[in-house]
């Protein structure tokens, strides 16, 4: 006996269904990114990630079963030429939904699906060997560096520190009557405020 599919159905009819959640994806490629509600968004993803799946090894056997969902031929050369190769280095989550709030009048949830275009990030080592060898070879390349010279001042005697002494003792003195000025007029700036 046939069943229903599970989850919400969109547009009445199961043939309804298949032709809004076609025409989604076809929309969904064509643009790069559709705004529609948030459970349609949820819908069409797993048939865009399957199409897009397909596109990435461009066959005559996997056009003909992506031209069984997208009847534009536009469509599917633009899937097949430009996102699939796209999608390459890629193992899924080729589509993004964000959520944008709720739609004025029936305030049903909007999204935005967008086709993901970004390059895959490095991946995070496989094993815990993996890992200690990256940091290794990191170490490795910082002592690799040229060794930092550290510059060594020349020994004071004591004229010189008496010399010092005096400079530090007469900028202090010289910076005091400046201090003594500032906290005058900012006395002054509170009594007026």
């Amino acid at each position: 006996m046939p069943k229903p599919t599970k989850g919400p159905r969109l547009g009445g009819s199961p043939a309804h269904e298949r032709i809004i959640l076609r025409n989604l994806a076809s929309q969904l490629f064509e643009h790069g990114h559709v705004v529609t509600t948030v459970t349609k968004a949820k819908r069409v993803r797993p048939l865009a990630e399957k199409l897009i799946n397909r596109a990435k090894t461009d066959t005559v056997a996997n056009r003909r079963i992506v031209n069984r969902t997208i009847t534009d031929r536009g469509v599917v050369h633009i899937l097949f030429t430009e996102i699939g190769p796209l999608m390459e280095g890629r193992d899924g989550g080729y589509t993004r939904i964000t959520r944008i709030g709720n739609r004025k009048g029936d305030n049903a949830p909007m999204a935005v699906i967008e086709v993901v275009t970004e390059k895959v990030s490095s991946k995070a080592p496989a094993s815990a060997a993996d890992a200690k060898a990256q940091i290794n070879t990191a170490t490795e390349v910082a002592d690799a560096k040229e060794p930092e010279v550290k510059e060594v001042a020349p020994e004071k005697t004591e004229g010189d520190a008496a010399i010092e002494h005096n400079t530090l003792a007469e900028n202090a003195a010289a910076d005091a009557p400046v201090a003594v000025e500032q906290d005058a007029v900012e006395a002054e700036e509170k009594t007026q405020a």
